[in-house]
């Protein structure tokens, strides 16, 4: 392991996460929303919702925020998220990110801090969409953050498998199977 991406996670106390990589939790919005709020009928613009309490599995934080850190030979493996995400770039290496779309194409974004070749210091990956993530130099690491809005819950992810991806993108597999885990 590479001795700075070391000291980051030991000094962050990040753990690891199950799409692959390292985070933590920074913050989470004390302020509540309603998603998806219900099936009822919309009228004047307003839900018509009855007996939504707070322990509603519709009820999100506004955002959250985490540290991500890739390190090495890691990848954020192809994986959607319910909502927005909007990847920050801090240090170390700049990263691929692969989105793929509905309509069978694949976005490669570079997000990085070198901005003379065209490495976005940000960028937002919308919700429902699948994405996965590399870095680009392997001898290096990757601290980055993720915010997501509304708040990120364990709910709202889901890991791709590697057949049904190949299955509905045949024609991006290389990539699919290096950024999956089966």
């Amino acid at each position: 392991m590479h001795p700075e991406a070391e000291f980051i996670i030991d000094k962050l106390n990040l753990i690891e996460l199950v799409e692959g990589g390292y985070y933590r939790e920074t913050y989470r919005s004390d302020n509540h929303i309603i998603v998806s709020p219900c099936n009822e009928v919309l009228k004047d613009g307003i839900y018509q919702c009855s007996n939504l309490g707070i322990r509603s599995p519709n009820v999100r934080s506004v955002s959250t925020l985490i540290y991500y850190l890739l390190e090495g030979n890691q990848f954020s493996a192809f994986h959607k998220v319910k909502y927005d995400e909007i990847w920050h770039f801090y240090k170390g290496s700049s990263v691929s990110l692969y989105v793929l779309s509905d309509d069978g194409e694949i976005l490669k974004i570079q997000i990085g801090n070198d901005l003379e070749n065209n490495e976005n210091i940000q960028c937002v990956i919308k919700g429902n969409t699948w994405f996965g993530a590399e870095i680009n130099d392997k001898s290096l690491y990757s601290l980055m953050g993720c915010s997501v809005s509304p708040g990120f819950d364990f709910r709202d992810f889901e890991l791709g498998e590697q057949d049904k991806l190949k299955k509905t993108y045949p024609q991006h597999a290389y990539i699919i199977n290096k950024l999956t885990r089966k």
